[in-house]
């Protein structure tokens, strides 16, 4: 209920601020920001618990709930982003139009850029979702589930490219652009000193 609360609590707030014309794009940006900031949550509490030397199991109901509400707002942001920029041609997101007389019809600029690593990071957050609940972690074993919820690291990489390339693309505003470079920075930092610091531990036994 807190994470649910807070993430529609921020997107309301976006939503309500933003000055577009259209709901659609006024959604698109409510659930871009927020969707992006659970991500990168999702990926310092493991770093956190092992710069802090407290113990990190391998799921914890904390850091499940960041996941499940960064899944929600991902995916549903994705589907509304379809519709924002080519309206009723979402295929347009993709490849080119007959028209632009591209040799090669997938997009290869910018925005295909941005669009593909997107779709590709929705998706992967998608199934991350479906399994993040006891019944998949039983059904799948620890290892093999553990396995599985490490393509977050993926998608955050996928989600932190499409995010660079739409701050181009849209051309925002300095304060949102600081927002993706501080989402980034602090998650590969704190991902950096965990993974220091389980090499230590590693090498002191």
């Amino acid at each position: 209920m807190l994470f649910a609360t807070v993430s529609l609590a921020a997107v309301a707030i976006l939503y309500g601020t933003r000055s577009y014309s259209d709901v659609l794009s006024r959604a698109s940006f409510a659930t871009a920001y927020p969707a992006l900031v659970l991500l990168a949550a999702t990926l310092l509490v493991g770093p956190w618990n092992l710069i802090r030397k407290q113990r990190n199991p391998v799921s914890s109901d904390f850091r499940r709930d960041l996941g499940i509400w960064a899944g929600i707002l991902s995916v549903v942001h994705a589907a509304v982003g379809q519709c924002v920029h080519l309206r009723g041609r979402p295929w347009l997101y993709y490849i080119y139009d007959r028209r632009d007389h591209q040799a090669f019809p997938i997009r290869h600029d910018l925005f295909g850029l941005a669009n593909y690593t997107g779709a590709f990071a929705a998706l992967l957050l998608l199934a991350l979702l479906a399994t993040s609940n006891d019944y998949s972690l039983r059904a799948l074993g620890t290892p093999h589930w553990k396995q599985l919820q490490r393509w977050n690291y993926a998608a955050f990489a996928l989600t932190a490219v499409h995010s660079f390339g739409y701050q181009g693309i849209e051309t925002q505003k300095a304060s949102w652009v600081v927002t993706v470079i501080l989402c980034v920075a602090i998650t590969l930092s704190l991902q950096m000193a965990g993974f220091f610091r389980r090499r230590a531990q590693l090498a002191s036994r």
